[in-house]
């Protein structure tokens, strides 16, 4: 699972800390992940969010996908 969920002494209050995953590109985490969040009974509507960082000259793209594993893009 990429999130550690620690749950605070405040009812309803969950701390969610991302994994950042790094490589000589730059970085790549989830911040949000609808299936990760609800396991942890937090509810959502938004299925998935991802933050990257590159580094000068690095070029990323869009992935394409046909179904059944398509996924919509927000940019």
């Amino acid at each position: 699972m990429p999130f550690e969920f620690s749950h605070s002494e405040i009812t309803g209050v969950v701390l969610v800390k991302p994994q950042q995953f790094t490589d000589a590109r730059g970085w790549f985490l989830e911040s949000f992940k609808a299936r990760d969040f609800e396991a942890q009974g937090i509810p959502g509507s938004f299925a998935q969010s991802n933050l990257s960082f590159s580094h000068a000259g690095v070029l990323r793209g869009l992935h394409y996908q046909l179904p059944p594993h398509e996924q919509g893009k927000l940019i």
